[in-house]
């Protein structure tokens, strides 16, 4: 498939709004969201999401810096790799991960040196204000959110644009290796998903984990069926809760009244 022109400018706009959307607060710079429009101007919908899917599962895990860590960029499987699962029938959604990751790295780095530059802006602004000098102070405070828009519609273009030469490329890549990104691609949600259960799962939760693994390994429980059986647990669980509650509350009145 070859992207015109026309379909790279609207897919650089795309990248541009999602990307200064993150300054906004409006979570669009989010890999599912990223590919869904892609999907929807390059007319393929179904892989865009199944890529943007895959990658949203693995970034439910590193994609949260812990401490001073920097998780990567979803730009990088929102973008390229969706734009790779289209344009080339060889890449399939979990290869676009993985072949994608290298680019989420390197957009982050980016990322890094445009909120190094910006690093004076509220003083910047701060100076403006004491000056009375209201155009400079809506430059200082704006100025990111264009340098975010700038950059992101750069990504979007060039990555489209030259979408023809990384294909070219990816087609140099042996069979044997195209099989292992595969199989990396397919393991990298496991592996955002072990990073979460790591940090928020107790002893007491680990029954429920085991359950909703037997029920999707061995019983192919859909994802629905699994969250149906979690909410009932979960309706147990707060209404014992409540009762307890209640309870360590009648105890207190009771000796009150007794005192």
């Amino acid at each position: 498939m070859e992207i015109t022109f026309i379909q790279a400018v609207l897919i650089g706009l795309w990248t541009a709004a999602c990307y200064a959307g993150m300054l906004w607060g409006v979570y669009t710079n989010r890999a599912i969201f990223l590919a869904f429009g892609v999907g929807v101007i390059l007319g393929d919908i179904q892989t865009a999401l199944q890529v943007g899917a895959i990658a949203e599962l693995a970034f439910m895990g590193f994609g949260v810096g812990a401490g001073g860590t920097v998780p990567p960029n979803p730009i990088g499987p929102g973008i390229i790799g969706t734009l790779m699962a289209i344009t080339n029938p060889a890449v399939t959604p979990e290869s676009a991960l993985a072949l994608s990751m290298p680019f989420a790295v390197a957009i982050q780095f980016l990322q890094t040196a445009i909120y190094t530059v910006r690093a004076g802006a509220p003083e910047g602004a701060t100076r403006a204000l004491d000056k009375q000098d209201f155009r400079g102070f809506k430059l200082h405070a704006n100025m990111t959110i264009w340098l975010f828009a700038l950059v992101g519609f750069l990504l979007g273009f060039l990555g489209a644009y030259s979408m023809e030469m990384l294909t070219t490329l990816v087609g140099y890549i042996p069979a044997w290796l195209l099989t292992g990104l595969n199989v990396a691609g397919g393991m990298l949600p496991a592996i955002g998903f072990a990073m979460i259960l790591s940090v928020m799962v107790k002893k007491e939760l680990v029954p429920f984990v085991l359950m909703g693994y037997v029920l999707a390994a061995y019983f192919k429980l859909p994802v629905i069926g699994i969250a149906l059986f979690a909410t009932i647990f979960a309706l147990q669980q707060y209404n014992q809760a409540s009762n307890k509650s209640v309870a360590a509350a009648n105890t207190e009145v009771g000796n009150d009244d007794w005192i």
